[in-house]
């Protein structure tokens, strides 16, 4: 009878001293494995420029986001272990950001990048753990079908102090930085949405004609003002021509943004210089003189429809630019082919019947261009 009573003693003391001595070991791999779980808190902001349309992660180590000290052994050592957010860091992010600000897609769409979401700790003496968080995020807004257009970026620094154990001061500090991440977007487009082209939301085309007070070499195009034998100061060269002139057309761009319209102010140029322009003695009359003027008609004819086809265009703030430069360049091309034909149709001139036509022609397309 005493026999098989020590035996049942013996194996419950053993079980007891592997209990004791192999629970704190399994209690510190639970703190181990344990992953970080973001609390849900409001953020303290209401957007009223834009909404968080995606995060991505683009961070170059992605396998956690802090490297944690255990409690130090008895030589004062120890290793850091990773730990990441619960449900990895972009699940988790997104999950906090869309609990916990509002979202109203009227708004600007925004992309944050994650570009770094760190804690890093290292051994203080005295027992003691010091942290250091940083946070890198980039703000992009979408425009188009594929398009993320670079706002901003917010970088976050901070340390905190704690004794050996469980690492409770990671978590709000997390939270926090990430709050203020999203605070400092807030204030940045609330102060820039008016006033900065990149979140402009329409564009406004406004067209004038380019003058030149007093006036110089240059004559700009003006009803009120046509050519005259005095504006053909060049040498004659060689040739078989009465006359010539060499008109063009350009324009000048002023760009200002107010209440998130971009105003785009056109001053178009329809010129000759005086300097290039030529006339064989004994040719001036006003037949040749009109054949020459017709040649600066032409110009405004092509600087016209130039305006009425950027009238007639869907201008975004993502293509405007690209779409002014190839109407422009469309333009330029007309000119240049219409010039071509109506030297080829009326010989330069010599041929006064076709010269008539294409004065009528002219005369009918100067008036929708220009209302005469």
């Amino acid at each position: 009878m005493i026999k098989p009573v020590f035996k049942r003693q013996f194996r419950c003391t053993l079980i007891l001293i592997l209990t004791f001595l192999i629970f704190p070991a399994f209690r510190f791999a639970i703190a181990q494995t344990s992953n970080i779980v973001l609390k849900d808190e409001q953020i303290p902001v209401t957007p009223k420029e834009f909404y968080i349309a995606s995060v991505t992660d683009e961070r170059d180590n992605r396998s956690a986001v802090a490297w944690i000290l255990p409690p130090l052994n008895t030589t004062g050592q120890a290793k850091a272990y990773p730990v990441d957010l619960q449900g990895g860091a972009l699940v988790a992010i997104k999950q906090f950001i869309g609990h916990n600000l509002l979202r109203d897609t009227a708004y600007r769409p925004i992309t944050i990048g994650l570009k770094k979401f760190i804690v890093t700790e290292t051994a203080l003496t005295g027992g003691l753990v010091e942290g250091h968080v940083a946070v890198v995020m980039s703000f992009g807004m979408t425009r188009g079908d594929d398009e993320t257009l670079h706002l901003l970026d917010y970088k976050g620094d901070a340390t905190y102090t704690r004794n050996a154990g469980p690492p409770q001061e990671i978590e709000p500090t997390f939270r926090h930085m990430l709050e203020n991440g999203i605070v400092y977007l807030n204030t940045w487009m609330d102060r820039q949405a008016a006033t900065n082209i990149k979140l402009a939301k329409t564009v406004k085309l406004s067209f004038t004609d380019y003058e030149e007070r007093p006036e110089g070499d240059t004559i700009y195009y003006l009803v009120k003002r046509p050519l005259t034998w005095d504006d053909f100061q060049s040498k004659i060269p060689g040739g078989s021509y009465d006359a010539e002139v060499y008109p063009t057309i350009g324009y000048e761009e002023h760009t200002e943004v107010a209440k998130s319209v971009i105003n785009v102010a056109l001053a178009i140029k329809v010129c000759l210089p005086k300097s290039a322009s030529w006339v064989r003695d004994g040719r001036r009359n006003d037949y040749n003189l009109n054949h020459e003027q017709r040649h600066f008609d032409i110009a405004k004819i092509a600087a016209g429809h130039f305006i009425q086809k950027l009238k007639a265009e869907n201008l975004t703030v993502s293509n405007y630019e690209g779409i002014i430069n190839f109407e422009y360049l469309e333009a330029y091309r007309e000119m240049n082919n219409l010039q071509k034909q109506y030297d080829d149709e009326t010989r330069h001139g010599s041929d006064e019947q076709a010269q008539q036509q294409w004065s009528e022609r002219i005369d009918k397309e100067l008036g929708k261009v220009i209302g005469r």
